[in-house]
């Protein structure tokens, strides 16, 4: 499968963006998918993941309440509604597909997409 992010720029403090990842290939509603991000100089880390129904998600903590998860199996794509964005979320945002149940380990996911960078600056 592959996987295709967009969405990214630039935003003031407070503002938000919403990301979409578009897959093509193999069958997605059967693929976990999970948005991951890396900050400059630092690790790939989990934001969120969504399994194939949509009826399981996880959050890293410090996005619960700002970030949404959701996905459209009818359109192939994943999105990631991020509200209230601070600083610190800057990073280069990365989807990832899985073809198992959903993860927040980076190893365990198959496909990833290009990225798509995020700044949130004043």
């Amino acid at each position: 499968v592959q996987l295709q992010a967009s969405g990214g720029g630039l935003v003031l403090p407070g503002g938000s963006l919403r990301l979409s990842c578009v897959a093509s290939g193999r069958a997605f509603s059967s693929y976990a998918m999970g948005w991951f991000r890396q900050a400059p100089g630092k690790e790939r880390d989990f934001i969120a993941a969504i399994s194939w129904s949509g009826s399981t998600i996880y959050y890293l903590d410090s996005v619960k309440g700002r970030f949404t998860i959701s996905r459209d199996n009818a359109k192939n794509t994943v999105y990631l509604q991020m509200n209230s964005l601070k600083p610190e979320d800057t990073a280069v945002y990365y989807c990832a597909a899985r073809e198992r149940a959903l993860s927040r380990e980076r190893s365990e996911y198959d496909y990833w997409g290009q990225g798509t960078q995020v700044t949130v600056s004043s």
